[in-house]
């Protein structure tokens, strides 16, 4: 739920407000609204007063919840772009009154989330006559703001200072920050770059706005900026047609187009219902099911022929599954006799007490054995392809090497009796009707 956006009636007129996070222990979600007044409460609470119910268990319980979080940040950022109740909005030292007011506001706001950058150097280049700026102004405040130097001649922006209100970034406004510096570097100055020093922390932040260490020839740039100490040179190329400032938007919409595409031609939002299902301890089904009885599967496409697809053939593969299944069984029930009749198979004849091996099942998740293959084997239901019988085989010798350790006779026993396996697998397989098609 973090990341939702909800509005609620407050001393009068409807605000804006953003769930920002979720305590486990007391089951309370906390809200910040746009006047910063902070609220704390229940789901049952947040269902009945601040949002429809079935949106918020929709987003609550879908694993899509990012992506929707994420399309109701833009959508919000522009109606209040709209409304003019949001402004992003280009400045420079030119002398006028309100401008100078707002470049004061970034000034401080610098000093304040970028607390290891000197303050005079910060004064020196928010109100140089050479740098812009660019600020995100809510109900008349700067809550925040990049400053750079565009150099036109080489065609690229320096970006010196970007920070922005932590209530803020949580609404998706950095992003939309850096789009706009984007759309109006190219479309106003005509650079194709943007290029900044970033520091440990600010580097993930540049990364998702698309920038990667710096390409681009030495000669656009060196001589103009400079690498500072701990900080990693970036840059950014402009695409020459993008809409960056509508690029979320756009992709909205290409979203919104496909899944209706989707729609149209699939059936996948049918829920059919499951199938009732008993197995014993090793596995075995307690009555057969077939798989073209199991609701929706037909009509996902499937068909008879990619029943138990396997790199293994019988030579006289046919569509008759009794058929295939018959040298297959004797395949594996040779196998396994030769397995089970090696001197080092004694540990794995039969499943491991947890009596006599501490914690084994705290360790092992999934266990194996020699009985309980041999059991599947002869259900004749189990092993409908030979992968899933060496998956078995293979799992049983890798949970002993995972819980003993490589100087007990158990370990050894396993590499022991997995080299003799590989060894009769591969000289089997020669003389079987089974074939490896290397498909």
């Amino acid at each position: 739920m973090a990341g939702r956006y909800v509005s609620k009636i407050f001393c009068g007129e409807r605000i804006m407000g953003l769930v920002v996070g979720y305590d486990n222990e007391t089951a309370q979600f906390k809200i910040v609204y746009e006047d910063r007044n902070n609220e704390v409460v229940d789901k049952e609470t947040l269902i009945r007063t601040l949002a429809p119910p079935d949106l918020i268990d929709r987003l609550f319980l879908s694993h899509r919840m990012p992506r929707l979080l994420c399309n109701l940040q833009q959508k919000v950022l522009d109606s209040e772009e709209e409304a003019g109740r949001l402004k992003f909005v280009f400045i420079e030292n030119d002398g006028v009154d309100e401008h100078m007011i707002w470049l004061i506001e970034l000034k401080n706001l610098f000093s304040r989330q970028l607390p290891d950058v000197p303050r005079e150097y910060i004064v020196r280049l928010v109100l140089d006559i050479n740098h812009k700026s660019i600020m995100i102004i809510r109900r008349n405040q700067v809550v925040g703001g990049i400053t750079y130097c565009p150099y036109l001649s080489q065609r690229f922006v320096e970006i010196a200072f970007c920070a922005i209100m932590a209530d803020e970034q949580i609404k998706g406004c950095g992003a939309r920050l850096m789009n706009h510096l984007k759309q109006h570097a190219r479309n106003m100055d005509g650079v194709t770059h943007l290029l900044t020093c970033a520091d440990n922390n600010a580097v993930d932040y540049f990364i998702k706005q698309g920038f990667k260490k710096i390409t681009l020839e030495k000669e656009r740039w060196q001589g103009y900026i400079k690498a500072y100490d701990g900080g990693i040179l970036m840059e950014c190329e402009l695409h020459p047609k993008f809409p960056y400032s509508y690029l979320t938007t756009m992709i909205s919409h290409q979203r919104q187009a496909i899944n209706e595409r989707i729609r149209e031609v699939s059936n996948c939002e049918i829920v059919y219902p499951g199938i009732d299902f008993q197995k014993g301890d090793d596995g075995v089904p307690a009555r057969p099911i077939k798989l073209e009885d199991i609701p929706g599967l037909k009509e996902a496409g499937w068909t008879p022929d990619q029943y138990g697809h396997s790199r293994f053939k019988t030579s006289n593969a046919s569509a008759d599954t009794v058929s295939n299944q018959e040298p297959l069984t004797t395949f594996m029930r040779s196998l396994l006799k030769q397995i089970y009749d090696h001197p080092d198979a004694w540990p794995f004849k039969e499943p491991v007490d947890s009596d006599n091996a501490p914690g084994y099942y705290d360790i092992i998740k999934d266990p194996m054995d020699l009985k309980t293959i041999s059991k599947r084997i002869e259900s004749e239901q189990y092993y409908i392809t030979l992968e899933m019988f060496l998956a078995d085989v293979r799992r049983m010798f890798a949970n002993a090497r995972t819980y003993n350790s490589p100087h007990t006779i158990y370990y050894k026993c396993a590499t022991r009796l997995e080299s003799f396996f590989s060894v009769k697998f591969q000289s089997s397989l020669q003389y079987s009707k089974i074939q490896h098609t290397h498909s």
